[in-house]
Protein backbone atom coordinates (compact mmCIF):
# COMPACT_ATOMS: atom_id res chain seq x y z
CA UNK A 1 0.00 0.00 0.00
CA UNK A 2 1.11 3.25 -0.88
CA UNK A 3 1.49 6.37 1.30
CA UNK A 4 -1.34 7.97 -0.87
CA UNK A 5 -3.50 4.53 -0.35
CA UNK A 6 -3.03 5.31 3.13
CA UNK A 7 -4.45 8.94 3.38
CA UNK A 8 -6.99 8.11 0.99
CA UNK A 9 -8.43 5.98 3.23
CA UNK A 10 -7.81 7.58 6.37
CA UNK A 11 -9.91 10.42 4.36
CA UNK A 12 -12.47 8.38 3.08
CA UNK A 13 -12.89 7.09 6.85
CA UNK A 14 -13.43 10.75 7.84
CA UNK A 15 -15.97 11.09 5.03
CA UNK A 16 -18.06 8.01 5.44
CA UNK A 17 -18.92 10.02 8.73
CA UNK A 18 -20.28 12.96 7.75
CA UNK A 19 -23.75 13.25 8.69
CA UNK A 20 -27.04 13.18 5.97
CA UNK A 21 -27.44 16.75 5.86
CA UNK A 22 -24.35 17.78 6.52
CA UNK A 23 -21.52 18.89 4.47
CA UNK A 24 -17.57 19.26 5.12
CA UNK A 25 -14.47 21.05 3.09
CA UNK A 26 -11.34 19.66 1.50
CA UNK A 27 -9.33 21.43 4.00
CA UNK A 28 -11.49 20.53 7.32
CA UNK A 29 -10.53 17.07 6.19
CA UNK A 30 -7.37 17.82 5.76
CA UNK A 31 -6.76 19.76 9.22
CA UNK A 32 -8.21 16.31 10.71
CA UNK A 33 -6.09 14.08 9.64
CA UNK A 34 -3.11 16.41 10.91
CA UNK A 35 -2.12 17.57 7.31
CA UNK A 36 -3.83 20.73 6.83
CA UNK A 37 -2.31 21.96 4.00
CA UNK A 38 -3.35 19.09 1.98
CA UNK A 39 -6.87 20.33 0.72
CA UNK A 40 -5.97 19.09 -2.52
CA UNK A 41 -4.84 15.88 -1.33
CA UNK A 42 -8.31 15.69 -0.07
CA UNK A 43 -9.95 16.63 -3.34
CA UNK A 44 -7.73 14.16 -4.96
CA UNK A 45 -9.08 10.84 -3.04
CA UNK A 46 -12.72 12.53 -3.46
CA UNK A 47 -12.59 12.31 -7.04
CA UNK A 48 -10.85 8.62 -6.67
CA UNK A 49 -13.37 7.35 -4.74
CA UNK A 50 -16.76 7.48 -7.20
CA UNK A 51 -17.92 4.35 -7.52
CA UNK A 52 -17.98 3.88 -4.30
CA UNK A 53 -21.29 3.75 -2.91
CA UNK A 54 -20.05 3.88 0.71
CA UNK A 55 -18.24 7.36 0.29
CA UNK A 56 -20.71 10.18 0.55
CA UNK A 57 -18.18 12.38 -1.67
CA UNK A 58 -20.94 14.47 -2.59
CA UNK A 59 -21.07 16.03 1.01
CA UNK A 60 -17.10 17.46 0.63
CA UNK A 61 -17.18 21.22 -0.73
CA UNK A 62 -14.85 23.85 -0.76
CA UNK A 63 -13.99 26.27 1.88
CA UNK A 64 -16.71 28.48 0.56
CA UNK A 65 -19.07 25.58 0.04
CA UNK A 66 -18.82 25.54 -3.87
CA UNK A 67 -19.42 22.76 -5.35
CA UNK A 68 -16.59 22.36 -6.65
CA UNK A 69 -16.02 18.33 -7.10
CA UNK A 70 -19.51 18.21 -9.43
CA UNK A 71 -17.90 17.66 -12.93
CA UNK A 72 -16.61 14.10 -11.33
CA UNK A 73 -20.27 13.09 -10.82
CA UNK A 74 -22.27 11.40 -13.10
CA UNK A 75 -24.77 13.90 -14.73
CA UNK A 76 -25.25 17.72 -14.77
CA UNK A 77 -26.06 18.20 -11.63
CA UNK A 78 -26.22 15.00 -9.42
CA UNK A 79 -23.99 16.16 -6.49
CA UNK A 80 -25.93 19.26 -6.16
CA UNK A 81 -29.64 17.00 -6.39
CA UNK A 82 -28.34 14.67 -3.93
CA UNK A 83 -27.46 17.15 -1.41
CA UNK A 84 -31.12 18.75 -2.28
CA UNK A 85 -32.51 15.15 -1.63
CA UNK A 86 -30.74 15.67 1.88
CA UNK A 87 -32.38 18.97 2.50
CA UNK A 88 -29.04 20.81 2.03
CA UNK A 89 -30.23 24.50 0.12
CA UNK A 90 -27.89 25.25 -3.21
CA UNK A 91 -27.89 28.34 -5.23
CA UNK A 92 -25.53 28.83 -8.41
CA UNK A 93 -23.75 25.91 -7.57
CA UNK A 94 -22.78 26.85 -4.09
CA UNK A 95 -24.54 26.12 -0.06
CA UNK A 96 -26.59 28.48 0.88
CA UNK A 97 -25.88 29.37 4.42
CA UNK A 98 -22.75 26.84 4.89
CA UNK A 99 -22.72 27.57 8.59
CA UNK A 100 -25.68 25.72 8.64
CA UNK A 101 -24.84 22.95 7.21
CA UNK A 102 -20.89 22.62 8.01
CA UNK A 103 -19.91 19.68 9.66
CA UNK A 104 -16.37 20.00 11.57
CA UNK A 105 -14.64 16.42 11.72
CA UNK A 106 -12.43 17.67 14.15
CA UNK A 107 -15.22 18.41 16.61
CA UNK A 108 -16.23 14.65 16.53
CA UNK A 109 -12.41 13.40 16.78
CA UNK A 110 -11.40 15.54 20.18
CA UNK A 111 -15.42 14.15 21.57
CA UNK A 112 -13.64 10.47 21.05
Amino acid sequence: MSTNDNFFERVYEIARQIPYGKVTSYGAIAKVLGSARSARMVGWAMNSCHGREDIPAHRVVNRNGLLTGKHHFDGINLMQQLLENEGVAVKNNQIVNLEHYFWNPSEVKSQE
